[in-house]
C-alpha cells in the first residue's frame, strides 16, 4: 500500500469511526439537547402589554362572562363565587379570579409510565410533543390521503417512543374505523398507552367513557392509589366553544377527570378572524379569559388540581376563513401565550408546527421551523402538534414525524444557547493549534470533547457531499425518512404492559386492536 493510499485509508477509517460514534446512543450527561431546557429569550409582547391583556381578560370575565355551563358546573362555580345572570351567563368577579390564581396547582409533574420520561413543565422549561385529531394518514411517497385507523395511532405511538426530541405523546389521529364513541375513546387511550412509556394525552366525549378508561389505567398502574400517585395520562379538554361558551359534554368530562386525579389541559382554541377577534391582541384576551374561567372551574371542583393553561390561539387566512396553522401570525400568538402563562406562573401549553402544506415538502419544513424556533425560544412549557401534522391538522404523515424530530432537535439547540464559560473561552486550544499544531482544529482535544455534547446531528437530514449523495442514489429526505420508519416499525414493539394486565383490560373493555398487531412477526 502506498503512503497516499495509507493516509486515505486512515482518514476513511477515522471518518467511519466518527460516524459510528455519532450514531451510537449518548448517555444523558453528554447529550447536546435534553427535555425541559429553559427558553424565554424571545418575547413578542412588552411586559406592559402582558399586563394590559390580563386586565382586559378580567374585564371580559367580569362584564361578559361565559354561557352554557352544565348545571353541575354552575353549582361548582357559583359556590366558589361566580355569579349567574338572568340570561344564564356566568360572571367571574376579579377577586374570584385572583383568589383562584393564588391557589392554583403549580409545579406538578407530568408522569410517564417509565419515570425516565417524567416531565417538569414549569418556569420556562420547554417540552415538545404531538397532538391533534387528524382524520387522514398521508402517504408521503404517493401523496395519497386515506382514513386513519387504530393501528395507525398505535404505530405513531411506538415511533414517538423511539424519538429523542419528542417528549410526550398526545393522540394525533382519529380511529375512523370505530363508529361507536365508547369504543373510539377507550381504544384511543389503549393504543396510546400501549405504544409508548412517555406521558400520554388524549380526550373523551362522554364522562362514562373516561370512567371506563380510568379502570384500564388503574390496572396498568397497579391500582387506583398508584395511578393517583403517578397519573401518566392527561386529558385534553376543549371545555369552551369560542367565543365564550362552555362545551356541555366536555365540561362533564372535565369534572370526571379532576375527580379522578387526571391532569387536564384546559384547551381554548379560538380562531382569530372566525371564532376569536381578528386583532391578535384581542384574540389573546379572549383566549386568556376562557382559560382563566376554566381554571376557576377546575379549582372549584378541587383546589390545586393539576391544570395546564392551554391558550391555543389559532389563525384564519382572512381571504378564505380557513385555518392557517403554519402562518407567522400563528407563531406570534403561540409565542405570546408563553409570556402569559409565565405571568401567572402556570404550566402553559400551546400549539406549533401545524403546517398548511399537504406533504412533508419545503413549505412544511419552513413553516414548522420558524414556528418552532419562535415558540420554543419563547419558553412555553408544552408544545403540542409539533410533529407529523399537515394540511392544517387534517392530515398526519409518519415520514414527517421523523423529519420534524430533526427540526425540533435543531430548535432545541437554539434554545440551549452558547456556553460562555472559562473552559469554552480557554485560549490554550488556539495557542496549541497555531504555535504547535497542524493549523486547524479538526483533531483538537476540545473539538473531540464537544463534537457530541455541543453539536446536534440530524437523523434523516443529509449532510453528505454531492459526490457521496450521488453514490447513495440521490435520496431525498422523504426517502431517508421512509427507510428509517420501516426499520422502527419492523423492530420496535413496546412490551411495558404485562400480558396478564393486557388480558384483564381486554376482558373488561372492547379493545379492537388485535394482539398480534402489537407483536414482532415471527420470521420463518
Amino acid at each position: 500500500m502506498s503512503e497516499v493510499e495509507s493516509i486515505t485509508a486512515r482518514r476513511g477509517g477515522a471518518r467511519a469511526a466518527r460516524r459510528a460514534a455519532r450514531a451510537a446512543p449518548l448517555p444523558d450527561n453528554l447529550r447536546p439537547v435534553m427535555p425541559g431546557m429553559t427558553g424565554g429569550r424571545y418575547k413578542p409582547l412588552l411586559e406592559a402589554d402582558v399586563v394590559k391583556i390580563h386586565r382586559a381578560a378580567l374585564d371580559v370575565l367580569e362584564q361578559i362572562g361565559l354561557a352554557d355551563a352544565p348545571p353541575s358546573g354552575i353549582e361548582y362555580m357559583t359556590r366558589a363565587g361566580a355569579q349567574l345572570t338572568p340570561q344564564g351567563r356566568l360572571l367571574f368577579p376579579r377577586s374570584l379570579v385572583e383568589d383562584t390564581l393564588a391557589r392554583a396547582g403549580r409545579h406538578f409533574v407530568l408522569h410517564g409510565q417509565d419515570p425516565k420520561h417524567d416531565l417538569e413543565p414549569w418556569g420556562s422549561r420547554v417540552y415538545f410533543g404531538t397532538a391533534g385529531a387528524a382524520v387522514h394518514i398521508v402517504n408521503a411517497k404517493t401523496g395519497e390521503y386515506r382514513d386513519s385507523t387504530t393501528q395507525d395511532l398505535y404505530n405513531i405511538a411506538r415511533v414517538v417512543d423511539t424519538l429523542d426530541h419528542l417528549h410526550f405523546y398526545q393522540r394525533s389521529v382519529v380511529c375512523r374505523e370505530l363508529v361507536e364513541p365508547l369504543e373510539m375513546d377507550v381504544n384511543t387511550a389503549y393504543a396510546c398507552v400501549s405504544g409508548t412509556t412517555k406521558h400520554v394525552g388524549t380526550s373523551w366525549v362522554r364522562p362514562e367513557h373516561l370512567e371506563a378508561s380510568l379502570e384500564m389505567l388503574h390496572l396498568i398502574a397497579g391500582g387506583e392509589e398508584q395511578w393517583r400517585a403517578r397519573p401518566f395520562v392527561s386529558q385534553s379538554n376543549c371545555f369552551v366553544v369560542p367565543p365564550l361558551k362552555f362545551a356541555y359534554d366536555a365540561c362533564l368530562c372535565l369534572e370526571t377527570a379532576v375527580r379522578g386525579g387526571m391532569p387536564v389541559l384546559l384547551l381554548s382554541a379560538g380562531q382569530a378572524g372566525a371564532t376569536a377577534p381578528a386583532a391578535l391582541a384581542t384574540a389573546l384576551v379572549q383566549e386568556v379569559a376562557e382559560c382563566l374561567a376554566g381554571l376557576v372551574y377546575v379549582n372549584a371542583i378541587k383546589p390545586g388540581a393539576p391544570a395546564i393553561f392551554g391558550t391555543w390561539c389559532f389563525v384564519s387566512d382572512l381571504r378564505t376563513g380557513a385555518m392557517s396553522g403554519g402562518s407567522p401570525e400563528q407563531a406570534l400568538l403561540s409565542a405570546a401565550s408563553a409570556q402569559l402563562s409565565h405571568y401567572y406562573d402556570l404550566t402553559g401549553g400551546t400549539a406549533s408546527g401545524m403546517s398548511d402544506a399537504k406533504l412533508p415538502d419545503i413549505q412544511s419544513g419552513y413553516e414548522k421551523a420558524y414556528n418552532h424556533a419562535l415558540v420554543g425560544n419563547a419558553g412555553v412549557n408544552l408544545i403540542y402538534e409539533s410533529a407529523g401534522m399537515l394540511a392544517s391538522l387534517l392530515g398526519f404523515s409518519m415520514e414527517s414525524l421523523l423529519i420534524d424530530n430533526d427540526i425540533i432537535g435543531a430548535v432545541q439547540r437554539t434554545i440551549k444557547g452558547i456556553d460562555v464559560s472559562d473552559e469554552s473561552l480557554s485560549l490554550e486550544t488556539i495557542r496549541k493549534v497555531c504555535l504547535e499544531g497542524p493549523g486547524h482544529f479538526l483533531g483538537a482535544d476540545q473539538t473531540l470533547q464537544r463534537m457530541q455534547k455541543e453539536y446536534v446531528y440530524p437523523s434523516v437530514g443529509d449532510r453528505s457531499s454531492p459526490n457521496e449523495w450521488v453514490v447513495q442514489g440521490r435520496p431525498g429526505i422523504v426517502e431517508r425518512a421512509v427507510r428509517k420508519l420501516d426499520t422502527i416499525l419492523a423492530d420496535h414493539y413496546p412490551t411495558h404492559i404485562p400480558d396478564a394486565v393486557d388480558e384483564a383490560i381486554r376482558a373488561r373493555l372492547p379493545i379492537r386492536l388485535p394482539r398480534e398487531a402489537m407483536r414482532r412477526p415471527v420470521k420463518t
